[in-house]
């Protein structure tokens, strides 16, 4: 569910088993939580609720320009939706500093040829208020690309991503 800006921020919290008092921080990491369930669901309007009018999104940043805006996000979220045929996608980490999330996961899903499709995943997300009004996705697409087309990943990327989901 990625222009690149410097940020200097001071000391994440970061969620780990042994300190569960940081999953009552912020509420940004259950906004993106209600994203994940909302996408999982193909529920576009829920995932769109979350995303700022004026959201930048930058779906493959450094590949792809960015979507602009709420409706640009839509019809690209229409389109993807119609490729897939289920939603895997996890998260493995997170950090809060200021009005950023940053997420390391996996996007993997089915696609609608029934092909898994993989690659780890890193993102940053800015929130203005409750709402993500910038989103930068880092993964490699060409891994992405190659087990969409059937392609088995490596065994480092299988266990790069096997790592359970918090």
């Amino acid at each position: 569910m990625g222009a690149s800006v410097a940020v200097a921020a001071p000391a994440a919290s970061v969620n780990a088993p042994t300190a569960p008092a940081q999953d009552a921080s912020s509420g940004k990491r259950e906004v993106l939580s209600a994203v994940l369930e909302a996408w999982k669901a193909a529920d576009i309007d829920a995932v769109c609720s979350h995303l700022d009018d004026d959201v930048v999104w930058h779906y493959a940043a450094g590949v792809l320009p960015p979507l602009r805006g709420a409706p640009a996000a839509r019809v690209f979220l229409q389109k993807l939706r119609d490729d897939i045929a289920e939603v895997r996608w996890r998260i493995f980490n997170y950090a809060e500093a200021g009005d950023l999330l940053f997420v390391e996961g996996v996007d993997e899903y089915i696609a609608a040829n029934s092909a898994r499709a993989v690659a780890p995943y890193a993102g940053v997300l800015v929130f203005r208020g409750a709402k993500i009004c910038e989103w930068r996705d880092y993964f490699d697409r060409g891994q992405l690309e190659k087990t969409r087309a059937g392609e088995a990943p490596p065994e480092f990327v299988e266990a790069l991503i096997a790592r359970p989901a918090r």
